[in-house]
């Protein structure tokens, strides 16, 4: 039988693997196949490389549009960079920070924890240790079998804080830190296991919590100068942009394609080009594995585990003002207020820049809300939310720009995947296991560094050594 199937190209170039996405995992992958001698082509559907990094210029000002941070135990994207002769500098933090109390009224602080009042700052150190225990107790590795898995999982983050505490304003601030911080959904909207995991990934919670660890340094040039240094290096011959794929098909055109016989190509059909090979490494985010038709379908574990993975929702905020006006008064430009629009504020100023940036987060229902606004209105009440931690200035920035990945067709959310309410301890376990000759790797399935470049990176190099070693088991290694 012919496949009369052409979509980019007539005929298909032929590579041992097919890297799908050109994200910091998939251009780690090709990076590691590379240097192991094998042919690669790496398919990318939008027109630039890094994925969920991405910088640009707006009106004269440099913004990192995606993911900037980097806190020193990610230890992968360190080495990286250094390799790379990249730079980095720290997050400016001189100063007093801000804290905007549930009825309004504004505290400046110095320290890691909030002005919350004595009892609530108690309830909140209680319940940090707490986290932190679970975390030692579960680990970042597996854990979905774990024997507590089943019960933290089942029960919402926002529930069970509530359970260890009737505080409820030490349960929101919290909250924030995993739910409108980091996973960008509402807290009862994903698990109290999907909570420790997001710590864990970090090493504990109070590390999580701790905004200059976490968010310690940036990328001189921008982190997605990251993934445009692997992509140089590869080449054009190797990175192909403007290329959505469309079909991965596997097993010989006489067979049910129900098993893959090593050796047996794998045929991929893109936008631009075909691509014949061995092995594919699909590097995109499970909210995009729908996006391509599998031939044979993938197993039901997978059609079912997809459906209970989905990224957040959140506005990254830009304002870029004349001078940091803030630092004049003595502060940070560091924000937190659990029932504020914008829920952290920090200064984001870019390397030997004379002039300030602010950078705040609206996330999940928030974000809702002030996208049923016209750009004005939002923007108004944005800057507004800016404004009261720290001054009138704050509305009137010369550049302002709103970061929405949930907008764009190749990503269609922020941070990264998560879980729904008993999805980890049911699905976890499988969610990198191959399917044929495919395998996955993405920041959204990482142990360490979940949801980070960091993590990215280790999955990216997971999948590459799973290729190679597998090819030395068989003897297709060189």
């Amino acid at each position: 039988m012919t496949d009369q199937r052409t979509l980019g190209s007539e005929t298909a170039i032929e590579r041992d693997v097919v890297v799908v996405g050109a994200g910091p995992a998939g251009l780690m992958a090709a990076r590691e196949l590379v240097a192991a001698g094998r042919t690669v082509a790496v398919l990318e559907a939008r027109d630039r490389v890094g994925g969920r990094t991405w910088s640009k210029t707006v009106d004269g000002a440099f913004l990192e549009i995606g993911g900037q941070w980097i806190s020193p135990d990610q230890t992968e994207l360190l080495a990286l960079v250094e390799e790379l002769g990249l730079g980095t500098y720290q997050r400016y933090r001189e100063g007093g920070s801000v804290y905007l109390a549930p009825d309004g009224t504004r505290h400046t602080y110095t320290g890691s924890m909030f002005p919350a009042g004595e009892s609530t700052i108690a309830e909140m150190e209680r319940l940090v240790g707490i986290l932190d225990g679970l975390v030692e107790q579960v680990g970042v590795a597996q854990p979905w079998a774990h024997p507590l898995a089943r019960e933290l999982d089942t029960i919402s983050f926002h529930h069970w804080l509530r359970q260890q505490s009737a505080d409820e304003a030490a349960c929101d601030n919290i909250g924030i830190f995993v739910a409108g911080g980091m996973l960008t959904k509402p807290a009862h909207a994903f698990s109290a296991l999907q909570a420790v995991l997001m710590a864990a990934s970090a090493g504990s919670f109070s590390n999580l919590v701790d905004e200059d660890f976490i968010l310690d340094r940036r990328v001189v040039g921008g982190m997605q100068s990251v993934s445009e240094a692997m992509a140089a290096a590869l080449g054009e011959d190797v990175v192909f942009l403007d290329t959505p794929v469309r079909t991965i098909r596997w097993g010989g055109p006489e067979d049910t394609y129900a098993e893959h016989a090593p050796g047996t190509p794998v045929t991929v059909w893109s936008d631009r080009i075909t691509v014949k090979a061995q092995d594919v490494v699909v590097a995109v985010p499970p909210n995009l594995y729908s996006r391509i038709s599998f031939e044979p379908p993938l197993p039901r574990l997978q059609h079912q585990m997809h459906q209970h993975q989905s990224l957040g929702l959140v506005i990254k905020v830009h304002a870029v003002y004349e001078t940091p006006f803030w630092r004049a008064k003595g502060l940070s430009g560091t924000g937190f207020g659990a029932h504020e629009l914008c829920q952290e504020v920090y200064d984001n100023t870019n390397h030997e820049d004379p002039r300030g940036t602010l950078v705040g987060f609206v996330s999940d229902e928030k974000a809702d809300a002030v996208f049923a606004l016209d750009a004005e209105q939002r923007k108004r009440a944005i800057l507004e939310s800016l404004a009261r931690y720290l001054g009138e200035e704050a509305l009137e920035p010369v550049v302002y720009y709103e970061s929405d990945f949930g907008s764009e067709e190749w990503t269609r959310g922020a941070y990264a995947a998560s879980y729904d309410l008993g999805g980890l301890h049911r699905y976890g376990a499988h969610q990198a296991t191959p399917v044929g000759p495919i395998r996955w790797a993405c920041s959204d399935l990482a142990a360490e560094g979940y949801q980070h470049v960091d993590g990215a990176l280790r999955q990216g190099r997971a999948a590459a050594d799973a290729i190679l070693r597998a090819g030395s088991l068989t003897g297709a290694g060189r």
